[in-house]
């Protein structure tokens, strides 16, 4: 079957909690068709993808964009200042009229209620590029790389290390779904949000993978098969900085915290990274990193989720 025969079009992005586990290893398995494919099918010829950002961006203006280009659309960059929205326009009357000119919207925001609130009233596909609360374009590209170099996910344990932030969230929700061990290891006034690690855990139930939260990480790194990490200070906070970098100064990446993962580990970020501060240089830029082959995979499995919703 292909990917157009599902009941993928149309669809809104905006957490992977709300997409059936099938189709989640459907879109990764489209982009790993895709990456392979060196002449991309013009299978969006004449589409019109908008993306509004309200946070800056390196990797989710550029993926989104090349890959609409490839497969023959067209991305049409908002930023807020460039739309009405951002001088008060209400987020309802903004879908209305954007779903009359485009074909599929992606937003980058602050708080996940405005994707909410843009899905509720748009007419054509919404895409959560990133929020506060989720990110799950980023995971989705995870998901892709563990597949590449683990084949599977059954059996496999990823442990991620610092700030319970989005980048958790996903990474719970997104295991959860697909049947991978997930541990976070954060310090404990930045674990995840309760009610996401509830979510993801009952979740997890259906797909038996284990979902858990700790703030010892010689426990959590015990046998870990991917070692992911984020910086300390997301995009938003960092008037926290120094803050921060006292409370995770314990919870960095490098040889000695990764001693108990298995030998044949790979080592993620969904990047910016700052190098000396959440990972060592020797870890990221070493043997067992895929780092930027994990922020290609971002173009891939993003080509795999426009021709699949729009």
């Amino acid at each position: 079957m292909s990917i157009t025969e599902t009941s993928l079009t149309g669809k809104d992005l905006l957490t992977l909690a709300d997409w059936k586990a099938d189709e989640i290893k459907q879109i990764l398995h489209y982009a790993i068709q895709l990456k392979k494919e060196k002449q991309p099918k013009q299978l969006l010829a004449g589409k019109t993808l908008g993306m509004i950002f309200e946070k800056s961006s390196t990797r989710t203006r550029v993926s989104f964009e090349v890959g609409m280009l490839q497969l023959g659309g067209h991305a049409l960059h908002l930023s807020s200042r460039d739309i009405q929205m951002g001088r008060g326009e209400s987020i309802a009357d903004t879908a209305k009229v954007l779903s009359r000119y485009l074909d599929a919207i992606m937003i980058r925001t602050f708080d996940h209620e405005i994707v909410e609130e843009l899905a509720l009233h748009a007419d054509i596909p919404v895409i959560n590029g990133l929020t506060d609360d989720y990110h799950p374009c980023q995971v989705l590209a995870d998901l892709m790389t563990i597949l590449e170099y683990k084949s599977s996910f059954a059996g496999k344990k990823l442990t991620y290390i610092g700030d319970g932030n989005n980048m958790a969230h996903s990474l719970m929700i997104g295991s959860a779904k697909v049947g991978l061990d997930c541990t976070i290891v954060a310090p404990k006034n930045y674990k995840p949000k309760a009610e996401i690690v509830s979510k993801a855990q009952e979740i997890a139930k259906e797909s038996g993978a284990k979902i858990l939260v700790t703030n010892d990480l010689k426990e959590g790194i015990q046998h870990a098969d991917i070692v992911y990490t984020d910086v300390w200070a997301s995009m938003g906070w960092e008037d926290e900085t120094n803050e921060r970098l006292e409370a995770f100064k314990d919870y960095q990446v490098n040889i000695e915290s990764l001693a108990g993962a298995n030998p044949d580990y790979i080592f993620m970020h969904c990047l910016p990274a700052h190098r000396g501060e959440e990972v060592t240089g020797e870890i990221i830029d070493g043997p067992h990193s895929v780092v930027f082959e994990e922020a290609e995979n971002r173009l891939h499995v993003q080509k795999a989720l426009l021709a699949s919703v729009m």
